[in-house]
């Protein structure tokens, strides 16, 4: 049996039929910037999250970086930021001009809880990253922020669908970041993300931003740029939208599997909570010591598998910052992603666990 770890060529024809049909309506209305679509995939995102603003935008690097414009975070302003993370993270703060200032994580690759010892005169926010899907404790972040006059910028690229209390990723902070990279639990044809947030003023800034700094055409108010989201996305992520909920809860029962057939061996770490609301399954990481071998081993099996990430963004040359760093680090050699999506099959995924049961005889 070959198990790849994606393959969204495996998408069943009654949804591809859906997608085909929405891109002949697009066709035929010929709107291809803006219009209905757009609309109507920040209003259903708006309800689902219970966001008061939601402004679409091309990716989720840029609803980084407009979330930091946004809020006139730019050169010589600090930002704190977690050392495991996807390179967006810390990209955005230097485009706009400002300093990342790395902070380790804890065991799960969340920025640990002592990140405030980080702060300083020119800290102006702090970036949580909800990584695999997991959600940080929000409470205890906004209290501190709070008491430190910080900007909360949620990086919810992985983890839209996750709720905490009741109250989605990406709602908690000044602005929340999504990614709609066709990899993600909801995800696009192509590129694609959003900004969520509860302020009506930055909700208006971040329109004008994505749009050349215009609400109307030709009353430019501020230097913006071209960030605005393909029709065609916005369409296929409404189609996308509708089996979000069923699509969760396929990923939710694999995952049941894989906790209930690992858990027995010693030797790995399985992912914390999630099963759990504030956790919405995006990835399934396991932490090893042997992770290389493991991942070699299961190669040779013909299951895919990968590595989120290999390198914390302080050991990468354009980040480099000196600093131990040692949750970050031994998660980037220790942790394996297992196959988990929709569109597996439980054979599949009780072929990957019999391949790791047979790596540990």
């Amino acid at each position: 049996m070959k198990v790849p770890f994606l393959d969204l060529k495996r998408w069943d024809e009654e949804l591809k039929d859906a997608l085909k049909t929405k891109f002949n309506l697009i066709l035929e209305n010929g709107v291809f910037s803006g219009g209905e679509e757009v609309k109507n995939l920040e209003a259903k995102v708006s309800t689902y999250l219970n966001s008061p603003f939601a402004v679409s935008c091309a990716n989720g690097t840029d609803a980084l970086e407009l979330a930091l414009r946004a809020l006139g975070i730019g050169p010589g302003d600090e930002v704190i930021v977690p050392a495991m993370t996807w390179v967006s993270t810390a990209e955005a703060v230097l485009i706009v001009g400002a300093v990342p200032v790395f902070w380790d994580t804890d065991e799960n690759g969340l920025l640990a809880s002592d990140w405030e010892c980080a702060v300083t005169p020119g800290t102006k926010a702090v970036i949580p990253v909800h990584l695999y899907g997991k959600m940080l404790g929000m409470d205890d972040m906004i209290a501190k922020a709070k008491a430190h006059k910080l900007y909360i910028i949620e990086d919810a690229a992985q983890s839209f669908g996750a709720f905490q209390n009741g109250k989605a990723a990406g709602t908690f902070g000044d602005v929340g970041c999504l990614s709609f990279y066709p990899t993600k639990n909801l995800g696009a044809l192509g590129e694609a993300g959003m900004c969520l947030t509860s302020s009506p003023r930055l909700a208006e800034r971040i329109k004008m931003l994505i749009n050349h700094g215009q609400l109307m055409r030709d009353e430019h108010q501020l230097i913006g740029r071209n960030s605005r989201i393909d029709t065609l996305q916005a369409g296929f992520l409404n189609v996308f939208l509708e089996r979000f909920e069923n699509h969760q809860m396929i990923r939710k029962k694999f995952a049941k599997y894989y906790l209930s057939n690992l858990s027995l061996i010693e030797q790995i770490q399985l992912p914390q909570g999630i099963l759990e609301p504030d956790h919405n399954s995006h990835l399934f990481v396991i932490q090893i010591d042997k992770r290389d071998e493991l991942k070699d081993f299961l190669f040779r099996q013909c299951v895919g598998t990968a590595i989120h990430y290999p390198s914390t963004l302080p050991d990468m040359s354009p980040y480099r910052e000196a600093g131990s760093f040692m949750k970050a680090r031994r998660l980037s050699k220790q942790g394996l992603s297992l196959p988990l999506n929709p569109w597996m099959n439980e054979s599949e995924i009780a072929y990957v666990i019999e391949a790791i049961q047979k790596f540990f005889l």
